[in-house]
């Protein structure tokens, strides 16, 4: 009877050493179970199985196609800043031929004094000597005496713009114009925008 009264040592007086003791310092805790629920929350076969060769294999490949990713991400962004930099060489290309016509045309020969704002048409004499005119081609008819080179527009920055840029460049300028004289009209998005200034 003093046997069948007196429980002997099972597994649920086992599992619950570790919560008696906490209980017996003052404090009570949960009841650990590999399985709550009845659900088991790391896979046995990934915590006690070797190690897979082909993870190796595969973590190699995952590293390999990482590095390809990388390097064209890489390439992509370098060819972006190339082709602005072959963009900026033809600005500066530009601007500096611009500047050569320039300085070559404000020492044409001219009788008359130059303001800018005006139109003035390039000649050519027998002589080879070339100089600036008041008068148009259509203005000399057939009686045109030089053979004409070409007409420009004086900016006012004394720069000179080719006949036939004339109306784009006079647009430019229009906008810019517009947009110093009313700095109160600049919306405050970060992004360009020029919405209200080209009408």
């Amino acid at each position: 009877m003093e046997d069948a009264a007196t429980p002997g040592p099972t597994r649920g007086v086992t599992e619950n050493r570790g919560v008696q003791s906490a209980a017996g310092r003052g404090g009570a805790l949960v009841e650990l179970t590999p399985t709550p629920g009845g659900l088991a929350l790391v896979s046995p076969y990934h915590t006690h199985r070797a190690g897979d060769p082909l993870d190796l294999v595969a973590l190699a490949e995952q590293v390999q196609k990482a590095d390809e990713f990388v390097r064209a991400n890489a390439t992509n962004k370098l060819t972006v800043i190339a082709e602005q930099i072959e963009h900026l060489q033809e600005q500066a290309r530009k601007v500096l031929e611009d500047a050569r016509r320039d300085a070559d045309l404000h020492r044409v020969a001219c009788n008359i004094v130059k303001k800018p704002g005006n139109i003035y048409y390039l000649y050519k004499r027998e002589s080879g000597q070339q100089y600036f005119s008041i008068i148009s081609p259509k203005e000399w008819g057939t009686s045109c005496p030089h053979d004409f080179l070409g007409a420009y527009k004086l900016q006012h920055d004394l720069s000179w713009t080719p006949y036939e840029d004339i109306e784009k460049q006079d647009a430019k300028i229009s906008i810019m114009n517009k947009l110093l004289s009313q700095p109160v009209a600049l919306p405050p998005s970060t992004e360009p925008s020029f919405q209200g200034f080209t009408h």
